[in-house]
């Protein structure tokens, strides 16, 4: 799946680059990434949304009338029109989510954001987030994009990767190091 995701995102790479070059020409990157983030939410949304963009058997006239009609009734921003509709007629709206992550990395390294992953045992509340973004923002001194995910094994506490930087502070990683460090000493 790493392999896959690698492709999808080297082919959808240049499309969000064009994206983010029209868009801040035209001072619209914040107005074009909310239109990606909606459209983003629909295919999270819809397995059959998600398999329409997947599917060989759907020519690339049918599927461009199609995201057409969806663009409309989304009300998405005309430069995000014009660009899935030329993804659509090159038959790669396959790369549709992996070019709305590419575009919205270059939008967010244009503001000097770093992007850090969280693991947690359960969800995190709004407060935790905010609390943690701030804790994050304060120890590296730039505005943190966090990106939330949930693994049920951890136990308690948190995983937390800035960049190459990891901080396990996970019970599940403090049980088997104490696990590691009986062995040695029986």
């Amino acid at each position: 799946m790493a392999a896959q995701d690698s492709v999808l995102t080297q082919i959808a790479r240049p499309y969000a680059s064009a994206l983010f070059d029209i868009a801040s020409s035209e001072g619209n990157v914040d107005a074009v990434e909310t239109s990606l983030v909606s459209l983003n939410a629909l295919i999270g949304e819809s397995s059959d949304f998600q398999r329409f963009l997947r599917s060989p058997v759907i020519n690339s006239e049918d599927k461009a009338v199609a995201i057409d009609a969806i663009l409309a009734r989304a009300n998405a921003h005309p430069t995000v029109t014009k660009l899935v509709k030329v993804v659509a007629r090159n038959g790669r709206l396959f790369i549709l989510p992996a070019l709305i992550a590419a575009f919205r990395e270059l939008a967010a390294t244009a503001r000097g954001e770093v992007k850090a992953d969280v693991t947690s045992a359960t969800p995190l509340s709004r407060d935790q987030v905010a609390s943690l973004a701030e804790a994050i923002k304060a120890k590296i001194g730039k505005a943190v994009t966090l990106t939330e995910h949930v693994d049920p094994s951890l136990i308690g506490g948190l995983v937390v990767k800035v960049g190459s930087r990891m901080i396990d502070s996970s019970l599940k990683t403090k049980l088997t190091a104490m696990k590691i460090a009986m062995k040695e000493v029986g």
